[in-house]
């Protein structure tokens, strides 16, 4: 439905539908707020530098909701995805290790019951699970229960989770006006 490259763009209020990767975050820095998109497999996809606020992510088809493509540890991309909703018609992870050094937050996130328990997916490389960054803080609903979560994944504490939960993650200062 969309691919973004440009960096320092903002959406508000904006619906992305689509099935298989639905919104392709290539590159750059992005703010979404309050949008809904819905999709099947890896249906937020891409390497930017993503925040996502308040918005209903819908799955229509198992899949995954984000692959982030984050290849090395120097890269500074990421989504994070804070005070959203997780939503569906079928069973979905909540991320994908597309690459080595994958990162992908939820925070303060409501999570319907067709969140799959064990909450993440390495994409069948084992190797993955020592350097992704699959988090998640604060989240509620039957399908933020994190006992079924895989191990290498991390229940975030409140310093950690810092990083992500603001604006701040994408440099938001520098570039969108917040008065």
């Amino acid at each position: 439905a969309l691919r973004i490259s440009g960096d320092a763009s903002a959406f508000a209020g904006c619906k992305f539908l689509g099935a298989q990767d639905t919104l392709y975050d290539h590159r750059g820095r992005h703010d979404y707020e309050d949008c809904y998109i819905e999709g099947s497999v890896d249906f937020i996809f891409g390497d930017g530098r993503s925040y996502f606020k308040v918005c209903e992510l819908h799955a229509i088809a198992t899949g995954a909701v984000a692959a982030q493509n984050r290849s090395a540890s120097s890269e500074n991309t990421g989504f994070s995805l804070v005070n959203c909703k997780v939503t569906g018609s079928d069973i979905v992870y909540l991320g994908r290790a597309w690459a080595p050094f994958s990162t992908t937050i939820f925070a303060y996130t409501y999570m319907e019951n067709n969140v799959i328990p064990e909450g993440w997916f390495d994409w069948n490389d084992p190797s993955r699970q020592s350097t992704v960054t699959f988090g998640e803080y604060q989240c509620s609903g039957p399908g933020s229960n994190t006992a079924g979560r895989v191990k290498w994944s991390k229940i975030l504490t409140d310093e950690e989770a810092g990083r992500f939960t603001s604006l701040d993650f994408i440099d938001a200062s520098e570039w969108l006006d917040l008065s």
